[in-house]
């Protein structure tokens, strides 16, 4: 546990020298918003495009894995509703509850970390949780926060939702490298470089990015915030561990990756659709700060338990 702690410890220490820099106004809101848009738009849709190049469809479509990994979200998804219905939230809050319970920083935190933690194989399993995470997850809050105050489905709406999922870059970047790599073309060795080079900005952005938006979230509503932490850093992973080890017959590596890949803490792209949306932003916003300050410790324990599966 603690060799595995020492080895993120680095990762977290640069979310925490973002935080500070934000926090001492050093960091800007802007130049943090910026720096975000550079990650998400170029570093890291470089290095997706790096790694799925060299992948084949094939290799994506693994049922057990998606089976696993979507019978276990559905079930921590629904439990979220649950609770925020006895609550007696609305719809629209139910839903954007259920995502912070459900939906990790797969793509900010999740490729970088565990791909140098466990290998650069891991990418190929935390991509596919991220796809699940854009095409399955992020339409339903999309669909649920509309459709609640439209009354019903909309071809707007639906066309809000597809929009949204063919602008995203790293399903764009996902898209790219995989129709490389499906059609036998090899990228050419100034574009392979010109990828690594920008694709090695995405795990120290990234990082630092994560940090300088935590200086902007409140800790307010704090027993629900920990109770979506709680949901998000032990639930998730424990059932996805159950259904990936016990019920669906998913292989020792791949299992332990989505294992790690779930115990991720919020996403912070769920503040964004809060605050569009203006549905609980503050809710959410407590949520990604006292799940990322968890994070430091149930991930390290998470990924010293998963490690064991695959040596």
């Amino acid at each position: 546990m603690i060799e595995v702690l020492l080895k993120t410890l680095p990762f977290f220490a640069i979310v925490g020298l973002g935080y500070g820099a934000a926090r001492t106004h050093f960091f800007t809101e802007v130049a943090t918003l910026y720096l975000t848009k550079f990650v998400f738009y170029f570093a890291l849709p470089a290095m997706i495009i790096r790694f799925s190049a060299n992948l084949s469809f094939s290799e994506l479509v693994n049922l057990p894995f998606i089976a696993a990994y979507l019978s276990a979200s559905f079930v921590i998804y629904l439990l979220a509703t649950c609770v925020a219905v006895l609550r007696r939230r609305n719809v629209a809050e139910a839903a954007v509850e259920a995502q912070c319970a459900t939906i990790g920083n797969v793509g900010f935190l999740g490729i970088p970390m565990l791909a140098m933690l466990m290998g650069p194989e891991a990418v190929l399993w935390v991509m596919l949780v991220l796809a699940i995470d854009q095409l399955v997850f992020g339409s339903l809050i999309v669909i649920l926060i509309v459709g609640s105050r439209d009354g019903r489905m909309s071809f707007g709406m639906l066309k809000t939702v597809g929009i949204g999922l063919i602008k995203n870059p790293m399903i764009m970047a996902m898209g790219a490298g995989l129709l490389c790599s499906s059609s036998s073309w090899d990228l050419p060795v100034p574009a392979t470089e010109f990828f690594d080079i920008l694709g090695a900005a995405a795990t120290p952005g990234a990082l630092f990015a994560i940090g300088a938006s935590l200086a902007s979230k409140s800790a307010e509503r704090i027993t629900v915030a920990g109770w979506l932490a709680f949901c998000k850093l032990v639930l998730h992973p424990g059932a996805v561990a159950i259904a990936a080890l016990l019920i669906f017959p998913v292989a020792p590596y791949p299992a332990a990756v989505l294992i790690a890949a779930t115990a991720l803490p919020v996403a912070g792209n769920i503040f964004i659709l809060a605050t569009h949306y203006n549905v609980a932003p503050t809710r959410v916003s407590a949520s990604i700060l006292v799940s990322t300050v968890a994070s430091v410790v149930t991930v390290s324990l998470v990924i010293a338990w998963v490690s064991r599966l695959y040596s």
